[in-house]
């Protein structure tokens, strides 16, 4: 058995290794304030997101590998904190420069769930302790104010619109803006011009991530959003049927294109559950997402079955994920949450994101 000093102690918690960024957390220099008093041993562990799928894992591997070098310990006091990662592209960034990652969730086609998704997936970031915002990027059929049953319009400070909140998340949308009866007929360039200022007169403050729910298709919005900021990645929801993926697959190659990471292909409406008979029903065919993120060589994040409480969350304002945290359809949501936050930590490692940039796709961007 090794005696107890620092040196031992860092030299056992190297067996300690992110599944994800396949390095042991004394290299990540995630251990931190480590001291030791008599017999006793406390140290941090500071992640790269709240959102960790396996911070309980780390917390109990610590203490088993330390235990297991060093024989004679007593106490061993492990706080678990994180400190979200971002990357330099980012940070330089000439606006949202208090956001660390900025997260597209998109799809080919409208009706795949897209929003519903978005909005859960802010909520549940939230919820592990993440500072999270949320733009409504469909201008002409806006539905987060709705799906979070907000009924005011922001206010102004210092010349800039503050995000309304509510369940951990600053919102913004057009819908907060216009008389919801009336619809929004503008051109593109104007829509454009929205999302724009959404990005630039608004006081988002400090947020480890800002979830844009895109509109469907690959038009001026998403086209915008790439040219004003470098993305840290995008997220391609999908139902099975192979109609749906074959617009998911034209969403994918667009930010292909435009160099934004993917970060995963998220299949919603999966499947469906008989409330009477227990069995499962593939309503629109099944492992479609998954054979196409393996055949595009992208992660994928999970399956959300049908189920009407997802419904009744949207149509009421609270969304399942904070309705019913712990039941078994909000935890596939916050499962896919996680490893949506793990994804986002192994592309900022590899810092592969540019500046924004000038988009060449033969056709008129003006």
């Amino acid at each position: 058995m090794n005696a107890l000093t620092p040196e031992n102690v860092l030299d056992a918690l190297r067996a300690v290794r992110d599944p994800d960024l396949h390095k042991d957390i004394v290299t990540l220099n995630f251990v931190k304030d480590l001291n030791i008093e008599g017999k006793d041993v406390s140290f941090t562990i500071v992640l790269t997101t709240p959102s960790c799928p396996v911070k309980d894992q780390f917390k109990q591997q610590a203490e088993e590998v330390i235990r297991k070098s060093i024989g004679d310990v007593g106490k061993i006091d492990i706080t678990m904190t994180s400190n979200v990662s971002t990357r330099a592209a980012i940070a330089k960034a000439p606006i949202l420069k208090n956001v660390k990652n900025t997260i597209a969730v998109a799809s080919g086609k409208g009706g795949v769930g897209k929003s519903t998704v978005s909005v859960n997936l802010a909520v549940a970031l939230a919820k592990d302790g993440a500072k999270v915002g949320l733009i409504d990027c469909d201008i002409y059929g806006p539905s987060i104010p709705i799906m979070f049953n907000i009924n005011e319009k922001p206010r102004m400070h210092n010349q800039k619109l503050l995000p309304l909140e509510k369940y951990g998340v600053k919102v913004m949308s057009i819908g907060f803006l216009v008389d919801p009866k009336q619809a929004v007929i503008w051109r593109g360039p104007m829509a454009s011009g929205a999302v724009k200022q959404f990005l630039s007169d608004v006081d988002w403050g400090e947020l480890d991530y800002l979830v844009f729910d895109l509109p469907p298709g690959t038009g001026d919005i998403q086209l915008t959003l790439v040219q004003q900021i470098p993305l840290t990645g995008s997220v391609i929801v999908t139902t099975p049927q192979e109609i749906s993926l074959a617009d998911a697959r034209k969403g994918l190659a667009m930010f292909n294109k435009v160099n934004v990471p993917i970060l995963g292909i998220i299949e919603n409406m999966s499947y469906f559950i008989c409330s009477h008979c227990g069995e499962r029903e593939n309503i629109f065919d099944t492992g479609g997402g998954s054979r196409a993120a393996a055949e595009m060589n992208v992660p994928f994040l999970g399956e959300i079955p049908i189920d009407t409480k997802f419904r009744v969350g949207g149509d009421i304002g609270r969304p399942l994920v904070e309705s019913e945290p712990d039941g078994k359809h909000a935890m596939i949501i916050r499962d896919i949450a996680r490893k949506l936050a793990a994804q986002i930590s192994i592309s900022n490692l590899g810092e592969t994101t540019s500046a924004p940039i000038e988009i060449s796709l033969g056709v008129n961007n003006k």
